[in-house]
């Protein structure tokens, strides 16, 4: 029975019982033209979800982890230069990444609880005169702290420089606006495992033209992840490997039910479900981990718990006692913060019982919240239809 409660993590998601189904299918041939029936579906789809008018997808047999390391193995060389901004766990982890592939990263520090700084990003591209800054790595959804960052405003902070926009879409893509053609992203990064509401295991991204051009003057070493060999099969309908076929179908059927719901109609009941989340925090009398409204992310609220309590007490009580999974604290905020996640296959309902649950916690562990306190205000907003 306790398998039957959902989870309020921020990846991997709840999984919707037609993608289960989806993806639940009998061996197929890769090789074949039934294959190539699935392909095409799914990765059209990808290309509509992150707005890209030009460039390619790939689909990767891996999580967004893999999809950061194909995104500089195949567009770099050992010894250029990134850069990077660092205000959360994953934006750093990003940073440990290059710096193991061998890539020079400067890095610009910020608070976590803050986004990507643009007038230092700005900055420090105006100040690179002899342009050896030869991409740019922006996380859009730093999912530790709850905090989005202003991609658009990161492009137009670069002004002229030749650098490629990288962006770890992973926490937002699917559930949150996402403009690849607009922004000038010139690599976007995704997984499986949460927007599209599927198991882990594809890194899904789009790479633009100029991306695409860079393969050919990058020396990074790449086997398993190199485009080349990925486009080159695609023209057939096919995969240089044994591809996920089962999770190929389950991103086509997902791309489908999004599109059904509409993917505007998809991004407002993510806000909504967040809101309802932010304003049953202020209730508890605590706050986002965000320092300010413009940076709320629509997928996870890393919520700042009270002087004197560990927020990873909570997440290991829901996990013991109700068989709830909560999202602790990483990095620099671990146990300052729990997070709740809410994104994917999650209705106000699902997400009341979320509330209730850490409500719960926080009673038995005896902090000072009132039981009903938020679950009341996000009813009352849930019941105004989020306004």
């Amino acid at each position: 029975m306790s398998q039957q409660n959902p989870v309020f993590i921020p990846g991997p998601t709840n999984i919707p019982e037609e993608i289960r189904k989806a993806v639940d299918i009998g061996t197929l041939d890769h090789r074949s033209p039934a294959f190539a029936r699935l392909f095409g579906p799914a990765v059209a789809g990808v290309r509509r979800v992150l707005r890209m008018d030009q460039g390619e997808v790939i689909l990767l047999p891996s999580t967004g982890t893999g999809g950061w390391e194909a995104a500089i193995t195949n567009t770099l060389s050992p010894g250029d230069t990134v850069l990077a901004a660092r205000f959360g766990m994953f934006s750093h982890r990003w940073i440990d990444m290059c710096q193991r592939h061998g890539l020079i990263v400067q890095i610009i520090d910020a608070p976590w609880g803050q986004g990507a700084p643009l007038a230092a990003i700005g900055q420090a591209l105006r100040a690179d005169t002899g342009r050896q800054i030869k991409a740019v790595l922006a996380t859009h959804n730093e999912t530790a702290t709850g905090v989005r960052s202003d991609i658009a405003g990161i492009r137009a902070a670069m002004g002229d420089h030749p650098a490629l926009l990288m962006v770890d879409g992973v926490s937002s893509i699917g559930s949150m606006p996402f403009d690849m053609a607009g922004w000038g992203v010139d690599i976007a990064v995704a997984g499986s495992q949460k927007g599209f509401m599927l198991p882990a295991g594809l890194a899904i991204l789009g790479v633009s033209p100029k991306a695409l051009a860079a393969m050919d003057t990058a020396t990074l070493p790449r086997c398993f992840f190199d485009f080349r060999d990925m486009l080159r099969t695609y023209a057939a309908g096919g995969y240089p490997y044994t591809p996920p076929v089962g999770l190929i179908a389950g991103l086509a059927r997902s791309i489908e039910m999004l599109e059904d719901e509409g993917l505007e109609a998809v991004f407002a009941r993510h806000h909504r479900l967040a809101e309802g989340v932010r304003r049953a925090v202020a209730a508890w009398g605590m706050r986002p981990c965000a320092v300010s409204p413009d940076l709320y992310s629509d997928t996870v609220t890393a919520v700042v718990v009270p002087d004197g309590c560990n927020g990873t007490d909570l997440v290991q009580l829901a996990a013991e006692k109700y068989r709830v999974a909560f999202g602790v604290g990483l990095g620099e905020v671990a146990g300052k913060v729990f997070r709740i996640g809410h994104l994917g296959m999650l209705t106000d309902v699902m997400m009341l019982s979320g509330l209730a649950c850490a409500e719960m916690c926080m009673a038995d562990l005896g902090w000072p919240v009132e039981l009903g306190s938020g679950v009341a205000v996000a009813q009352e907003f849930y019941r105004g239809g989020g306004r």
